[in-house]
């Protein structure tokens, strides 16, 4: 009987050895990962430690955009009441009670231990937090980075934001958002039962994302912003841009775009996005006159024309076949080529577009880099458009000689005087100057013209500013070249041109040594007073004259010269508007075709009216024949600039003293170049500029 119960016994605890062998076989062999994963799941927490966005500098190492430190507020899912959390919190951080109750609860099943309500707290919101945080012991709360602009709107366009979770989504800060990031660390936390830390372990090291030093000076930005600003509320104008560059480099010291907004600002749903757009890179348009550089410029590279070669502007009209042209002001007979663009005849051009031809024509808008990007980390950037050859219609080229039939961009028109201005190179514009310590490489310089035509070009475009178009643009102590632009803005949608306009001026200084690059656009004026002689003009002397302060570039006129006398005063002389008579046909450019990397209007094959901005002209094969050209008016008295080409420096100067003239003489040797051309009027008080080579 004994020895049974003892059987009994020693079977059960067997039995009940065996399962206990079971279960741990079980707990610690079969499923020992599952078990281990819930454990950890509830002993460990793995906390995100956000890495702080790089810092972004100007050029001379102020901050533009920063990291700042912002708090933000977690909970423990799996040790609070869902309901509660969600009512008390949603209420005290102004969150949508449903919401957050759905995040608790998903976070819960899931097991997670840790989760964040809210990241940066405003000041009332974690005081809220702070009392409530003394009653109950499930709230916890952090320190992280929230990105901070110091200048507000300034630079905005070119800075960009970032949005609730800190990555970029526009500007700088979205285009290199992955070197502004760096990488997140993460930490281990293993805690006990009332979930407190014990032992805090970095699995992964954070990383700060890489400061930013770019090319924009900031005082020059603050000017440009303020000037287009004025500009545009002054003029009626929709939006404008000014692009501030320096030629040697491309380094952009300014890019301002005006309406703007403010970065720290979120942006919220349903917003307009015109404030956020960037005009000076993201939105091409039709550039007018000032396109009658690339013109003239690809006339001096592939034609025997010269600034005194004599060109018809046909008394400012020209019949092509059903098309009459005109210019928009007083007309001219028999011209040199400078007085063409100092004037902006629009006539003018028209011949010397026909002299260059629509092969040298193509070739020259594209080496001076229109209708491709340039690649600046910046997000939205337009190519502008410039039409394959097989495109262009029987009067493309005209039209493109006046700037029409061809879109471009306030920065690619910065790019190509700045081709001019450096002495014929392209040199890509960059906007980034330094990655953390490392420099950015300039790059290569691309010959675009030869270096004695970009010195004539750029003679020709002081006569716009001494005796042309361009006289508001006049600087006090320094000379300059330039040149201004006025297009009509043509309506899609009722496919005609409308009385509304771009008015633009592109120039820089000082002449000899240019070290600025200065474009102004304005879009959407009205009237004369939108024209860009009378509009951009005056913001590029403000900007322009800022710029070479900043840098503290020596004058090159002496101080006690007086001012020559202004040749452009009335709205008439500073018009460079193009008038078309329409014949029988269309007056109307079609939308391009999907996918055109081009912004004229689709060919038309055969004559067609086209009234422009900048004039209308017809382009070569098939050319209509043109009415014979008129007789030059004639001269009108008074004295003309004598030939100082071929004789010394002393030679001239004696001259000069003799007839009292001023001179300003650049170079050594025998006198080549001389603005104004030999046989101009001579106005009083007006400058001669003389280039001498050895």
């Amino acid at each position: 009987m004994v020895e049974r119960r003892l059987t009994c016994l020693v079977v059960i605890i067997l039995l009940w050895g065996a399962a206990i062998l079971k279960n741990l076989i079980s707990l610690q062999v079969i499923h020992h990962r599952e078990y281990a994963v819930k454990a950890r799941s509830i002993q460990e927490v793995d906390v995100e430690i956000p890495a702080p966005r790089g810092t972004i500098f100007d050029r001379d190492g102020r901050p533009l955009a920063m990291s700042l430190a912002s708090r933000t507020v977690y909970i423990n899912p799996m040790k609070v009441d869902i309901g509660v959390a969600s009512d008390l919190l949603g209420y005290l951080l102004h969150l949508d009670r449903a919401d957050l109750y759905l995040k608790i609860k998903q976070a819960a099943d899931a097991h997670r231990g840790y989760l964040i309500v809210k990241r940066q707290l405003t000041a009332e919101e974690y005081e809220n937090l702070l009392n409530l945080k003394s009653r109950i012991d499930w709230v916890s709360l952090s320190n992280e980075s929230q990105r901070h602009y110091p200048n507000g709107t300034l630079a905005a366009h070119v800075l960009g934001s970032v949005d609730f979770e800190e990555k970029g989504n526009a500007g700088i800060e979205k285009g290199l958002d992955a070197e502004l990031r760096g990488s997140a660390g993460h930490i281990r936390l293993l805690t006990d039962v009332h979930r407190r830390g014990i032992a805090p372990q970095t699995t992964v090291p954070m990383r700060p994302g890489t400061s930013l030093t770019l090319t924009i000076d900031e005082r020059l930005q603050f000017v440009a912003e303020r000037e287009i600003a004025a500009a545009v509320a002054s003029h009626n104008a929709a939006s404008g841009s000014v692009v501030v560059l320096k030629p040697d480099t491309g380094d952009i010291l300014a890019m301002a775009s005006y309406p703007t907004f403010d970065p720290n600002t979120p942006v919220e749903h349903g917003e307009d996005p015109q404030p956020r757009m960037n005009h000076a890179f993201s939105v091409p348009f039709e550039p007018g006159s000032v396109f009658k550089v690339i013109t003239l410029s690809a006339a001096l590279e592939t034609t025997s024309l010269r600034p005194e070669s004599p060109i018809n502007c046909n008394g400012g009209k020209l019949t092509l076949g059903i098309r009459t042209i005109h210019d928009s002001h007083a007309g001219m007979g028999v011209v040199p080529m400078a007085t063409v663009l100092a004037k902006s005849s629009n006539i003018g051009a028209i011949q010397v577009g026909l002299r260059v031809g629509q092969v040298n024509m193509h070739e020259y808008m594209t080496r001076f880099g229109f209708g491709r990007k340039m690649g600046l980390p910046l997000p939205g950037e337009s190519p502008g458009k410039v039409y394959r050859l097989e495109r262009w219609g029987k009067t493309s080229l005209a039209s493109v000689s006046m700037g029409q039939e061809v879109s471009v961009t306030t920065l690619q028109l910065a790019q190509a005087a700045a081709v001019i201005a450096n002495g014929g190179t392209m040199v890509k514009p960059r906007l980034v100057l330094k990655r953390g310590e490392r420099a950015e490489p300039v790059a290569a310089p691309v010959r675009v013209l030869k270096g004695d035509n970009a010195i004539t070009m750029r003679q020709m475009m002081e006569g716009v500013v001494l005796v042309g178009t361009g006289s508001r643009a006049r600087l006090a102590g320094y000379s300059s070249g330039g040149k201004t632009g006025s297009a009509q803005i043509y309506d899609y949608a009722t496919k005609h041109y409308t009385h509304t306009y771009n008015g633009s001026y592109m120039g820089f200084a000082p002449l000899t040594n240019p070290q600025v690059v200065v474009v102004v656009t304005l879009n959407g004026t009205h009237g004369e007073a939108g024209f860009g002689g009378q509009a951009a003009a005056p913001v590029f002397k403000i900007v322009a004259g800022e710029a070479l302060r900043v840098f503290d570039v020596p004058k090159d006129l002496p101080e006690n010269v007086a001012t020559p006398t202004l040749v452009a005063k009335t709205p008439e002389d500073l018009n460079d508007l193009a008038i078309a008579d329409l014949g029988a046909g269309r007056n109307i450019l079609e939308e391009p075709e999907e996918g055109e990397n081009t912004v004229a209007p689709p060919p038309i094959y055969g004559p067609h009216p086209v009234q422009t901005a900048t004039g209308v002209a017809a382009g070569p094969p098939q050319v209509p024949p043109i009415a014979p050209p008129q007789a030059a008016p004639p001269k009108p008295p008074g004295p003309r600039v004598p030939n100082f080409r071929g004789m010394t420096m002393r030679a001239v100067l004696a001259e000069a003293a003799a007839k009292g003239l001023f001179v300003l003489p650049d170079g050594s040797g025998i006198a080549r170049v001389q603005s104004p051309p030999p046989g101009a009027p001579l106005h009083q008080g007006e400058r001669i500029r003389v280039q001498f080579v050895q």
